[in-house]
């Protein structure tokens, strides 16, 4: 079988197991910690996010999609020290989030092409830490010049190195579409993209268009609510299933094990049920009561995942 790099060195992809394909592990903002001595004392925010990641291991989850990029503080020494003390397969991200710092939307695209080949065959800032996936975004504003150099530096990094890619959008305005149409200038093949926060929406037309396009849809942000209620995610997905998608389809949650808030203050009380455990507790049993079959969610949590990240190689 394949090997999947992940911040821990390369596992077969075979040992994925249950995955969570979008999420994010510590996201601690380096102008704080550059600026403000003992922010946050990091054993400490190890030790919490571990707890956290063990605890969605007891539940079944073997290997988390850690797409956090550098505009979104990524951290891969911290990720890697979470996934020696859980014994969890954490695959960490090269590209860039929708807001890309004034260093990239200014760089050369073959600048950012190297760079983030280099993150996937070498290690990411002397660490020897090799991304897996390439992360890259569009939002409400749409395909700016610096998102669309973004894009097309990803997926030519993609076409390089044949990692798969995973994206950010803005379901109310469609961007997907945006990405498949940028992607496939670039000769990326569709199949090779799982086109995230698609569970926001309960628009089956565009949905499907994605999915008959090729790519996977990320069903990835289950406790989220102010954006989706999980009675209008839980009834997409088991929609979708009935209608014979559930091999085009991954569950996540987009939630982070350690964040940068203020230590000690809790998230807002909107938010109870974003955290690594509501697939299993909440989503799943839900699943279940509307039809989904034990064979589809093994497609989505373990089946799926594995055949994204078999697929890596050169073009």
């Amino acid at each position: 079988m394949p090997e999947v790099q992940t911040a821990t060195g390369p596992v077969d992809s075979a040992a994925l197991g249950q995955t969570l394909m979008h999420e994010h592990v510590v996201t601690l903002p380096w102008s704080v910690r550059a600026n403000v001595p003992g922010a946050w004392e990091m054993d400490s925010v190890i030790e919490a996010a571990t707890a956290r990641v063990k605890d969605v291991m007891a539940r079944g989850v073997r290997t988390i999609v850690d797409l956090t990029t550098v505009d979104l503080d990524r951290d891969v020494a911290t990720v890697a020290a979470v996934a020696r003390r859980s014994g969890c397969n954490i695959v960490v991200a090269s590209g860039c989030w929708w807001q890309p710092p004034s260093y990239f939307s200014g760089a050369p695209i073959a600048w950012l092409v190297d760079l983030w080949t280099r993150e996937i065959t070498e290690g990411i800032a002397g660490t020897g830490i090799r991304a897996g996936i390439i992360k890259l975004a569009t939002d409400r504003a749409g395909v700016t010049p610096p998102i669309e150099l973004m894009l097309r530096a990803g997926a030519r990094t993609h076409r390089a190195t044949g990692v798969p890619i995973s994206t950010h959008t803005h379901v109310g305005t469609r961007r997907g579409d945006d990405q498949q149409r940028i992607f496939q200038e670039e000769g990326v093949d569709l199949s090779r993209i799982v086109i995230g926060h698609s569970g926001d929406s309960a628009d089956l037309d565009y949905l499907k268009g994605l999915m008959e396009r090729g790519s996977t849809i990320g069903m990835d942000r289950f406790g989220i609510d102010v954006l989706g209620s999980l009675e209008q995610r839980v009834a997409t997905v088991a929609e979708l299933c009935r209608q014979g998608y559930a091999g085009q389809m991954v569950l996540s949650h987009d939630a982070g094990a350690a964040w940068g808030g203020f230590p000690g203050v809790p998230r807002a009380p909107q938010w109870p049920n974003w955290h690594y455990n509501h697939i299993h507790d909440d989503v799943l049993p839900a699943l279940r009561e509307r039809g989904v079959s034990e064979a589809q969610i093994e497609q989505m949590l373990i089946a799926n995942p594995q055949r994204i990240f078999e697929r890596q190689g050169s073009y």
